[in-house]
This record gives C-alpha cells, sequence and structure tokens, in this order.
C-alpha cells in the first residue's frame, strides 16, 4: 500500500518556492511515499506541474490556521488523501511555521507520525536562519538531504534568454512596496535605453501596474498564471522586484535580478544560491529599529534606495 507524506505551507508563492528545497528533501527520505503538500491550489498546482509534489489539499494559512482546517480540507477533499480519511497519513511535517496553531492543526489528522519544530526530540526553531535552511535543517533529521541547489525549476542559458526585462512593483504588503512613482522612472530610463519591458502583477495591482507600464512598458498585470509568470521570468535577461513572490521567481528560474529589501533583511529571504546573478538592494543602518513585514506604509530602509540604485544594479 502507498504510504503518504503530508507537508503544510499554506502560504504565498515566495513561501511555496523557498519550501522546494525541503519538500525535495521529503521526496528523497520517503521515495515510495505520495507527497501531499497542504497549501493554496494556484502555488501547489505549480509545484505539482513541476513534479516537486504530487497532489495538493488546498487550505489557505496567511491567518492562523484553525485546529480542524486541514482535517476539514481532507473530508471537503476526500480523494487527496486516498478516500479512506484523515488517520491514513503517516507522516506529517510542518514546513508552515513553528506552531502551535499549525502542528495543532497537522495533529488534528491523526498521523502516525508528526515532525515539526520544538517538538520533543525534534529540532529547535532558529529564527534567525535563512528560510530555506530552516527547513532544511527539518526535513534533515528525517534522513532528507537538501540544500539550496534545489531551488532550481529551470536554467535557461544567460546568452539563449531573448524575453524582455521584467518589472514587478507590488507586494503583499505596504511596507515592502517600493513607491509606484519611483519605478515608473527605472522603467522610463530602462526603455530610453532602449530595453523592451513588461509590468507584471496580480489582479489587485492594477493601479499601480498601470502607472508604472505608462513609463514604457506592456501591463501584464494579471494576465498571467503563475506557471506562465515562470515561463515569462525564465526566458528574460533581468527581474526587477521588492521582496515579494516573484523575487523567488528569479532564483528558481536562474534569472538575473535587481531586488529591494525592507523591512526584511535578505540575510533571512534573499537568494540563497548564484548570488553573483542577483544584486540586492538593502539600505539598513546600525539602530534602525526593527521593521514590520505587513506594516500600512513603505518602510524607510526600503525608501533609502533610489532611483539611481535601481537603475545602477541593471548595469552588467
Amino acid at each position: 500500500m502507498t504510504t503518504t507524506v503530508l507537508a503544510l505551507r499554506a502560504l504565498g508563492l515566495g513561501d511555496a518556492l523557498t519550501g522546494v528545497p525541503a519538500l525535495r528533501g521529503l521526496r528523497r527520505a520517503r521515495p515510495e511515499a505520495r507527497l501531499v503538500l497542504a497549501g493554496p491550489p494556484e502555488t501547489g498546482g505549480l509545484l505539482v506541474d513541476e513534479g516537486v509534489v504530487d497532489a495538493v489539499l488546498p487550505v489557505r494559512g496567511l491567518a492562523p490556521l484553525e485546529p480542524e482546517a486541514l482535517v476539514r480540507a481532507a473530508a471537503e477533499h476526500p480523494a487527496v488523501l486516498g478516500g479512506l480519511g484523515p488517520s491514513t497519513v503517516d507522516l506529517a511535517v510542518n514546513l508552515h511555521g513553528r506552531g502551535p496553531q499549525s502542528t495543532a492543526a497537522l495533529a488534528a489528522l491523526r498521523p502516525r507520525e508528526l515532525v515539526a519544530f520544538d517538538r520533543p526530540g525534534q529540532p529547535v526553531w532558529d529564527g534567525e536562519a535563512h528560510e530555506v535552511e530552516r527547513w532544511c535543517s527539518l526535513v534533515r533529521s528525517l534522513g532528507g538531504a537538501c540544500g539550496p541547489e534545489d531551488l532550481v525549476l529551470r536554467d535557461v542559458p544567460l546568452g539563449a534568454r531573448t524575453g524582455p526585462v521584467v518589472v514587478h512593483p507590488g507586494a503583499a504588503s505596504p511596507s515592502r512596496r517600493w513607491p509606484a512613482e519611483r519605478w515608473a522612472r527605472v522603467v522610463a530610463a530602462l526603455a530610453g535605453a532602449g530595453r523592451v519591458i513588461v509590468v507584471t502583477g496580480g489582479p489587485d495591482e492594477a493601479g499601480a501596474c498601470a502607472e508604472v507600464a505608462a513609463a514604457g512598458a506592456a501591463d501584464l498585470c494579471g494576465r498571467l498564471s503563475l506557471a506562465q509568470l515562470l515561463e515569462l521570468v525564465a526566458t528574460s535577461p533581468l527581474l526587477l522586484s521588492g521582496d515579494t513572490g516573484a523575487a523567488h521567481v528569479a532564483t528558481a528560474a536562474r534569472t538575473p535580478s535587481v531586488l529591494l529589501f525592507g523591512p526584511t533583511s535578505p540575510a533571512r529571504w534573499g537568494p540563497a544560491v548564484d548570488h553573483d546573478r542577483h544584486r540586492v538592494l538593502w539600505r539598513s543602518r546600525a539602530g534602525d529599529a526593527p521593521g514590520d513585514p505587513h506594516g500600512v506604509s513603505p518602510d524607510p530602509v526600503l525608501l533609502r534606495t533610489t532611483v539611481r540604485d535601481v537603475l545602477a544594479g541593471t548595469v552588467d
């Protein structure tokens, strides 16, 4: 009988992509098992298409997970866990958070084995670790080798990249959004130098995308699936974005990038591979108070990055 490994990572695009190495490590630790991701169907579907996981149990967890969230999802989608109920999960792994809510939600499935941080005999949470390394350290405790090299989903040779420059001005929270007016000035300068540019973003970012694209780019905001975004970035010679999911798409596609960070440090969320291909702009100073990655206004550290800084990063 096929065994089932369920990994919980019910967050956004960047979280899904930084979790790929840990998921690949789980595959190596349990090669005979069916690997199911409990997460959003959009990001989960991309990882199914890429062969990272076998199936998705649809669940979203940007807000704290309710204890019965996974049990309810399993009841609503019985085929995902084999149609025999939650107790058919052989191994449940918390790649979502430290807990306790996420760990309790997994425990409610009654898996035969549960692995999570800060449980007796299991790894201790390191709040300063890079996101990739944190989850790989948990999976290595199961015998699953993994590391930053497992981030890569595409590897188009740089000389074969004939697509446009991709500018992604949005981010999930206002604190990580560099002003659209500055992005527009970057686009105008690049277009004036003869670069072909497209602007990407979600449907809820249409206003900012339109303002930026009006400076000299095609507006693809809200028009691309995640798979299409990956293909676009994989054929692009350059991506420019803030600390958001598109930045992690560039890492997955080995696409050179200019990435604007603030308030979160790139030491935790920056590219973990191909450091020579990515220009990370992080203007933190000694004495800065910790920023809020979910804040309602652009972070002061982010605002220290200038248009000139970004344009300088686009020059080889």
